[in-house]
């Protein structure tokens, strides 16, 4: 088993249908596997959505949830389920992370998230390993620059940066490198099964990636930012605060059309570089021969917008937030480069790794086995839940709703031009209390 994690990768790559972006080998893997085309996650943040695609369960809302699980494990007053490495590892699999996987690069706590007796995932995996290189410690690389630059405040750190050199001189060289070490070696042994997660942390802010990747997009021509102006009424807009809070020579791409462009392209030439290490780990698969009988799934932990309702960045319940790439690839598949259409989530993936494995699926997970819509891209998916702070939504094949904690309702048609700019709760009551009961009953 390969997991293969990509931080704030929207589904915007070429084998999901974007023209102007250069993701040759995302691309190649799709065309091994099935692409889930409206996979959503369930919370439009790195630590809740990392929570449930590794649990297989809804959870809480803040960047620490699974230490608040781990928390509660400590104290042993409270049954907790296992998660999904520990799942596999009680079914004989040796268990290793690489990067960020889980919230903190490297599974540990502490100011600079390297304190060993504070364990982000308890008794989950045999190795949870990050290699800072020169980026000084796991908190440093999950926010550096090139040749280490590490933020110590984000006012301070430029937003994008582009510098020569190997993919070595930002911080997921290092990662891939360790990855492929780490693979190797699991390969090596073909009487023991392996789980093995590598956490990728590009694209995520800043945005910063060898100049090659960035040379890509010159002379590229980006389509136009749909539906850019902040939303009118109440939504689950914000303003940006973790993309704002960074260095940005005085611009504001929402009133920059220029410097909008040259965030887009340097969001774009991070895709590159972040796929650049997916071909290297999947050619490293492939050269030990570990490929023939190993599932892989390749997984962004939430969309990003890039100016859509003004926003630059994740965290809102709009459609940007939450819609993320899926890609599934099992050796005995027949319907290889297939894609679909079912709406499927991130707590599906726990059970169908265990469905598709061969292995018992656990019957506290949240989600569903997706083994069918593997076996028939055409079998019907599911309306998909998704949660923050402040609201919850639901999205169906034709709409969205976004029900506020406070009551108030967004409701969405996707079968019209507009999409998730006119709010037509007011005119759908049936449909707003036949959703929202489904909502509550899942969420409770």
């Amino acid at each position: 088993m390969l997991l293969i994690c990509l931080d704030d990768l929207r589904p915007e790559l070429k084998s999901f249908g974007a023209t102007h972006i250069s993701s040759p080998n995302i691309d190649a893997f799709a065309e091994t596997g099935i692409r889930f085309r409206k996979h959503f996650v369930n919370s439009p943040s790195c630590g809740p959505s990392r929570y449930t695609l590794l649990t297989g369960q809804f959870g809480p809302v803040g960047n620490n949830a699974l230490f608040q699980r781990a928390d509660i494990m400590n104290e042993g007053t409270q049954k907790v389920d296992k998660s999904m490495p520990a799942w596999f590892k009680s079914h004989g699999y040796t268990t290793v992370s690489v990067g960020k996987v889980s919230h903190h690069p490297g599974g540990r706590g502490g100011k600079n998230w390297n304190d060993s007796s504070i364990v982000e995932m308890p008794n989950a995996w045999d190795k949870h390993l990050v290699p800072v290189a020169e980026w000084e410690h796991p908190r440093g690389m999950m926010h550096g620059l090139a040749n280490g630059e590490v933020r110590v405040k984000s006012g301070e750190m430029d937003v994008f940066q582009t510098v020569a050199g190997d993919d070595n001189v930002y911080p997921d060289g290092a990662i891939t490198n360790e990855a492929i070490r780490q693979l190797n070696s699991l390969a090596e042994n073909t009487n023991i099964p392996f789980f093995m997660a590598v956490g990728i942390i590009k694209p995520h802010l800043p945005f910063g990636a060898p100049k090659t990747y960035y040379d890509r997009y010159n002379g590229v021509v980006f389509p136009e930012i749909k539906y850019p102006q902040k939303p009118k009424g109440k939504t689950t807009w914000h303003g940006s605060g973790e993309f704002m809070r960074y260095h940005r020579w005085g611009k504001n791409p929402n009133t920059d059309p220029e410097f909008a462009d040259d965030v887009r392209r340097h969001y774009a030439a991070c895709v590159s570089y972040a796929d650049a290490q997916v071909g290297k780990i999947l050619a490293e698969l492939k050269r030990t021969g570990a490929d023939k009988n190993t599932i892989v799934v390749l997984w962004g932990d939430h969309g990003w917008h890039l100016g859509e309702h003004g926003i630059w960045g994740k965290h809102s319940l709009f459609e940007e937030s939450l819609h993320a790439p899926l890609l599934i690839h099992h050796p005995e598949m027949k319907n290889k480069g297939a894609s679909t259409d079912a709406i499927v989530e991130t707590v599906d993936i726990f059970p169908t790794l265990c469905d598709l494995a061969g292995i018992e699926i656990p019957e506290y997970g949240h989600g569903v086995s997706l083994k069918k819509i593997v076996a028939d891209p055409n079998t019907t998916g599911h309306d998909a839940i998704a949660y923050n702070g402040k609201a919850s939504t639901i999205r169906t094949p034709t709409h969205r709703m976004i029900l506020h904690k406070d009551g108030f309702v967004e409701l969405y048609d996707h079968t019209s031009t507009e999409k998730e700019t006119k709010n037509v709760a007011g005119q759908h009551e049936e449909l707003v209390e036949e959703l929202t009961y489904k909502l509550k009953t899942r969420l409770d």
